[in-house]
């Protein structure tokens, strides 16, 4: 059986250089020292380390000392929300507020409600029917509490991209700092920290190439001491994020920033064709379907579209078992019954909301692929129709 992912966003598969690279640090004759040690062997760790760490700084325009390595974007995102209200907390004596959006990654969401529950403050400004934020409701929600604006640079569901250098301005003007979770953006678009303006940018390597389980945290110079250190430790990386470095991961997660780097604008093109190509003939042949999120701003792999009067969760079964994968909205909600928090705060209704299918595609995806996925759909959304109660022809 013919395999095609079309689950990018969920996950990518590790680039074959960035394996190459990574081995030589786990292998017990190679380079397996402690970064923190002072011998040969952890200076040959630590000089790697720092090797990777200046080939993440360059990816995303930072410098050097700008950038920890964390576990992922989960963690990442722990640690910019948590670790400023903590810290502000420590500095006034008092439980400051949050902003973000209500279309956030569990990752920012959930903190943010576990916060509430510790007695801080947060707010969750609306979007629009394409799923898009407005600097101006995001202005809105601040109050003179609040210490921190989150707000997630590209959508992992439908891949819209917000309008997070406004946000950043907005939040710099009323001395609040910024944090976006760029998780679905890092490796696949151009980021320029200085431009953005951001203060705190979250990543995570296993969405563009690296190994699950590294990620990355830029946080600007003068912003580090506003961090409270969501894992103490041993004082590794700056004392911002205690524990052994995972060596492996880091090495592997600097040659896949590497790789982005010199590849991005090539695979963009050729990915948003097949994107493209996809979607249009999606939308053109079969019925009752729709895109969700904004045609223009998004991410070019993402394409969110409803088809209407049918469960979402019937089509990734049946198209699953032609080989095919795709996905129903955000991996870390898998099994969650409630339609999507994304498309609802879109106010898209049941109907499309349950109907809701996710293709985000990779470098490794050919035209094949897309012909292959469009071929199978046709079928099948032909035969649930079909049997749909709620649909009338």
């Amino acid at each position: 059986m013919k395999k095609v992912y079309l689950d990018h966003n969920a996950t990518t598969p590790v680039h074959r250089e960035t394996i190459d690279a990574m081995l030589p640090f786990l292998a017990a004759d190679g380079r397996f020292g402690n970064p923190s040690s002072l011998h040969w062997a952890g200076r040959e760790a630590r000089e790697a380390v720092e090797r990777a760490r200046q080939s993440v700084a360059a990816l995303i325009g930072a410098w050097p000392d700008e950038i920890f390595f964390t576990s992922g974007g989960t963690e990442g995102d722990n640690m910019a929300i948590k670790g400023v209200l903590f810290s502000s907390m420590k500095k006034t004596g008092k439980l400051g507020h949050v902003v973000t959006t209500a279309i956030e990654h569990p990752a920012v969401l959930h903190v943010c409600r576990q916060m509430e529950e510790q007695g801080f403050g947060a707010a969750y400004a609306p979007v629009d029917g394409q799923g898009m934020a407005d600097p101006a409701d995001v202005k809105k929600a601040v109050r003179p509490d609040t210490v921190l604006v989150s707000v997630m640079y590209a959508n992992n569901e439908t891949g819209n991209i917000l309008p997070v250098s406004e946000m950043a301005r907005m939040a710099h003007e009323k001395g609040v700092i910024f944090h976006t979770d760029a998780v679905q953006a890092v490796g696949k678009a151009p980021i320029d920290v200085k431009v953005i303006g951001a203060d705190i940018l979250t990543a995570s390597g296993h969405k563009f190439g690296a190994p699950k389980g590294i990620g990355f945290q830029y946080v600007r110079r003068d912003v580090q001491p506003e961090i409270w250190p969501l894992i103490a430790g041993g004082g590794q990386e700056k004392g911002l994020r205690g524990g052994t470095e995972n060596v492996p991961g880091i090495i592997a997660l600097g040659k896949a920033c590497e790789i982005a780097q010199r590849e991005m604008a090539a695979k963009a093109g050729r990915i948003k064709k097949l994107r493209d190509r996809l979607e249009d003939s999606i939308l053109k042949n079969i019925p009752e379907t729709v895109l969700n999120g904004h045609k223009e701003k998004r991410i070019y792999n993402t394409s969110n579209i409803s088809f209407k009067y049918i469960e979402a969760d019937a089509i990734l079964t049946m198209l699953d078992m032609k080989g095919i994968a795709v996905s129903t909205g955000s991996a870390c909600s898998s099994g969650d019954s409630e339609p999507s928090h994304v498309l609802t705060a879109m106010g898209l209704g049941p109907v499309r909301s349950r109907g809701a299918l996710r293709f985000s595609l990779g470098h490794d995806n050919t035209e094949e692929d897309v012909d292959y996925c469009i071929e199978a759909l046709a079928p099948i959304v032909e035969r649930l129709l079909a049997m749909s109660p709620l649909y009338k022809q």
